[in-house]
C-alpha cells in the first residue's frame, strides 16, 4: 500500500482525521518515568497502544529522541507501530531541506533506516531538496507551507513580484506541490491550525492534497474551524495534536487520560464536518 492508501485506510477504519504527535520530553514523563530519557520508548509505545485505533496517523518528532541519545529508542517504537499498529501510517517529523547527495542520505534515514511511511521537509532550497525523497514509491513527503508558529509570517506572507498573479510565498508552494513538483502523486502540505483563513486558502490552491496540520491543543489552534476549512471527502487532512494527548495526566494513569485526549478530539474533528450529522 501506498502511503495515501495507508492514510485512506485509516481514515475510514478509525473514523478518524486525528494524528498524534509523538514529542517526548522526559522533564514532563508522569510518574516513574519523570526525568528518565531511558524510558522514552516506554512512554511513547504506552501511548502508541493507548491511541493506535483513534488515529490516522503517528507522528514522531525526530529532535525530541535525538536531543537525549535515544535513536535507537526511535527505531524500536518505529518497529512497535509496525507490529502493533499497522494500519496506521508514521509520518516522521524531520523538517529536512537539504540538496544532492545529501537530501539523498536522509532520504535512507527516513525511509530505511526508520522506515517511515511520509516525513516533513522544507522545501526553501526548490525541487532539488525534495526529489530524492520521491525516489521512494508509495512514501509521502510533506512540505512546509503554512506553518503554525507566528513567525512564518517573515517569510511564507511575503508577496512575489517575480511569479504570474504575485501570490504569496506559500500560495506559490501550494501551487508547486499541487502541480509540476507532484511527479508521482507523492506530495503533502503542512498548514498550520492556527491560520484556519489561510488553511482554506491553501485547500483553494491544493484542492486533492493530503494536509498536514499542526497546532490543536497545547498551540490552541480551533479544531472545528480547522476541519471546515480543510477537509473535502476526497482529501484528507491529518490533524496533529501532541502534548495536550501526551501529557493529559501526570499520573500513572497518562495512558489511559491521552487515551481520552485522543477520544474527544477525533470526535471533536468528526462532528465538525459539513453535514455530519453530530456537527
Amino acid at each position: 500500500m501506498t502511503f495515501l492508501d495507508m492514510l485512506g485506510a485509516a481514515e475510514r477504519q478509525n473514523q478518524s482525521m486525528l494524528c498524534v504527535g509523538l514529542d517526548p520530553d522526559p522533564a514532563r514523563f508522569p510518574g516513574q518515568f519523570k526525568g528518565d530519557a531511558s524510558r522514552i520508548y516506554d512512554f511513547c509505545a504506552a501511548i502508541v497502544d493507548a491511541t493506535a485505533d483513534l488515529a490516522i496517523a503517528f507522528k514522531p518528532q525526530i529532535a525530541y529522541f535525538a536531543a537525549h541519545r535515544a535513536e535507537d529508542q526511535l527505531e524500536r517504537l518505529m518497529a512497535h507501530m509496525r507490529r502493533s499498529a499497522p494500519q496506521v501510517p508514521v509520518i516522521l517529523d524531520a523538517k529536512r531541506g537539504d540538496i544532492g547527495s545529501t537530501a539523498g542520505q536522509y532520504a535512507v534515514e527516513a525511509f530505511e533506516r526508520y522506515g517511515a511511511d511520509a516525513v516533513t521537509l522544507s522545501p526553501f532550497m526548490g525541487f532539488d531538496s525534495v526529489a530524492p525523497y520521491l525516489q521512494y514509491a508509495g512514501k509521502g513527503a510533506f512540505l512546509l507551507c503554512r506553518t503554525s508558529n507566528p513567525g512564518g509570517d517573515d517569510l511564507q506572507s511575503q508577496r512575489l513580484a517575480s511569479v504570474e498573479g504575485q501570490p504569496l510565498l506559500y500560495e506559490h508552494i501550494a501551487r508547486l506541490a499541487q502541480g509540476p513538483w507532484n511527479l508521482n502523486g507523492q506530495l503533502g502540505l503542512v498548514v498550520g491550525a492556527t491560520y484556519p483563513a489561510e488553511i482554506e486558502k491553501v485547500r483553494a490552491v491544493a484542492p486533492s492534497l493530503p494536509l498536514l496540520i499542526p497546532g490543536v491543543g497545547a498551540q490552541g489552534g480551533d479544531a472545528v474551524a480547522t476541519v471546515r476549512a480543510g477537509w473535502r471527502p476526497d482529501a484528507p487532512i491529518i490533524v496533529n495534536s501532541s502534548r495536550a494527548i501526551l501529557y493529559a495526566s501526570s499520573g500513572d494513569d497518562f495512558a489511559q487520560a491521552a487515551r481520552r485526549e485522543a477520544l474527544r478530539t477525533r470526535d471533536l474533528l468528526q462532528a465538525a464536518r459539513p453535514g455530519s450529522l453530530v456537527s
